[in-house]
């Protein structure tokens, strides 16, 4: 269980990730290009924040099913000096949390937005930084924190 679930939740960052640019592709030609805030942006605002909760869901259930993660807890004092285990035991999650959280309150402000402008204009900001944060907590392969292949 615990290889699948490594696999889905290593595949589906791809959909994440792609799912995250285009929506700030369409909140970035929305605002910048003054379009109307149509039912497909509202349909890719929706899904986008979906797709995160998700992915979410995944890593909760990997994180418990973790034998790096329990390690990590047992063996706190000694684990928290390497930085292998620190980021998956700790960092990652931290900031992947951080992030959803980021995506969920963009798009639930966006939504009650008043005006087309404004709502890509807080899609933009939100989701943005939610992929600056994603950036930094994926374990990418050239990553100076710890490294995992780029498909498991």
């Amino acid at each position: 269980m615990y290889q699948t679930l490594t696999f889905l939740h290593s595949t589906f960052r791809w959909i994440v990730l792609f799912s995250l640019i285009y929506a700030l592709w369409r909140s970035y030609r929305g605002y910048f290009h003054h379009k109307v805030f149509s039912k497909t942006d509202d349909s890719v605002r929706h899904w986008t924040a979906t797709i995160a909760h998700i992915q979410l869901i995944l890593g909760i259930i990997l994180y418990v099913k973790s034998p790096i993660v329990k390690y990590f807890w047992k063996n706190f004092n000694e684990a928290k000096e390497s930085l292998d285990l620190l980021f998956f035991g700790l960092i990652h999650i931290s900031l992947m949390i951080t992030a959803i959280a980021l995506i969920t309150i963009g798009s639930a402000l966006a939504k009650r937005k008043p005006t087309d402008r404004e709502k890509f204009k807080t899609m933009l900001l939100w989701f943005a930084t939610a992929l600056a944060v994603i950036f930094i907590a994926i374990p990418w392969p050239f990553s100076p924190f710890v490294n995992r292949p780029y498909f498991r």
